[in-house]
């Protein structure tokens, strides 16, 4: 969710400056691209753009169409097909072999409801469902609808398609035939951002906030210390809490989607996390340090009569990170971010190059 918290923030700024703006949005993709359906892009009239629909080589072509939108005030689908070889008299050079499909959707400063739904949807930590609905037969286009909108659509074909999207937690299409147009609807899949907790402030953890950050996970801070623990040395992160686990772990909203990494170099305070943690709900706990660690931890809370159960063993990993040769502490940042995207992603680590199967699965 990233690409749409940045639009947000981008429409608030640009709003700020009385400019009017459009959405592109892609939302249909046939064969090969570099982007998937829901990429974003979000244009001002004077060309500054947040987001990105393609690999950088579809954005210059998409600004004139976005100025199109917004100077005529209406949506617009356009279709680039690079199937053909000799897509450069596209005036774009996709390197992909595909046919994409982009919504252009006018957005007005002075009437900002779109963008403050999506800003609420994006404050919940629960999944969500966006959609997206385009006419290639009519120049008429419903448009992104935010969640709470999809029940003022008269089609219960929207409606049943948003509850499997929800259950299955995945993306599909659905055709509505309105009676003056047949739109095609992007019933569109939506995950919160992962929330990654830091316990630690030491100066090894300073490159993982901030790799974690750029990914666009929120990022937080726990540590008994203030003054390894503020604000001066760690500046952009969402939360700073500091002290003793017991007082601190309440406060933390726990969630599928949350990622919890103890790097204390502090071994009492990392038990005393771990034991209180035993009465919460994690999906991921990574453990800085050697097995030896992971296991003298484990052991000394079952002698104090504290035993995880084997599904929240599952769900520990240490030692924490993927074994990509990582040393120094940017590279540890690097192996510990990938593994816990694997994890929330439910993917097992692969070079691409042997994956006999599509890197993303189709629609």
């Amino acid at each position: 969710m990233k690409e749409l918290a940045d639009i947000v923030h981008a429409f608030e700024q640009m709003a700020q400056e009385k400019q009017r703006m459009a959405l592109a949005t892609v939302v249909h993709v046939e064969g090969s691209s570099y982007r998937r359906p829901g990429a974003r892009m979000l244009v001002s009239e004077d060309g500054k753009y947040i987001g990105a629909i393609s690999g950088g080589c579809l954005e210059g072509d998409a600004l004139r169409k976005a100025a199109l939108a917004i100077a005529q005030g209406k949506k617009k689908l356009v279709v680039y097909d690079t199937t053909d070889e000799d897509d450069a008299k596209l005036g774009v050079q996709l390197g992909c072999n595909g046919i994409v499909s982009i919504l252009f959707e006018p957005l007005n400063f002075a009437h900002p409801d779109f963008i403050m739904g999506l800003k609420a949807m994006l404050q919940l930590r629960h999944p969500q469902v966006l959609i997206t609905g385009f006419s290639r037969n009519r120049n008429e286009h419903w448009g992104t609808l935010l969640h709470n909108q999809i029940a003022d659509i008269e089609s219960s074909l929207v409606k049943e398609a948003a509850q499997r999207v929800l259950a299955g937690k995945k993306s599909e299409y659905v055709i509505v035939d309105t009676g003056v147009s047949q739109q095609e609807v992007f019933v569109e899949y939506l995950m919160p951002a992962v929330s990654l907790i830091i316990v630690g402030a030491g100066n090894d953890t300073i490159p993982l906030e901030a790799m974690a950050r750029l990914i666009g996970w929120s990022t937080t801070i726990v540590d008994g210390r203030p003054t390894h623990a503020n604000a001066q040395r760690f500046p952009a992160a969402s939360r700073i809490l500091v002290g003793k686990p017991e007082g601190v772990i309440p406060q933390l909203t726990l969630d599928d989607r949350t990622a919890i990494i103890l790097m204390t170099h502090n071994y009492n305070y990392d038990l005393a996390f771990l034991r209180t943690m035993h009465a919460y709900y994690f999906n991921y706990i990574g453990l800085l340090g050697p097995s030896a660690k992971r296991d003298r931890l484990l052991q000394e809370l079952k002698d104090q009569g504290i035993e995880f159960s084997a599904e929240q063993i599952k769900h520990i990993y240490g030692p924490t990170g993927l074994a990509l040769g990582a040393e120094t502490s940017a590279e540890i940042a690097l192996s510990v971010c990938a593994e816990i995207m694997a994890v929330m992603e439910s993917r097992l680590p692969v070079h691409l190059r042997d994956q006999l199967t599509p890197i993303h699965s189709k629609l």
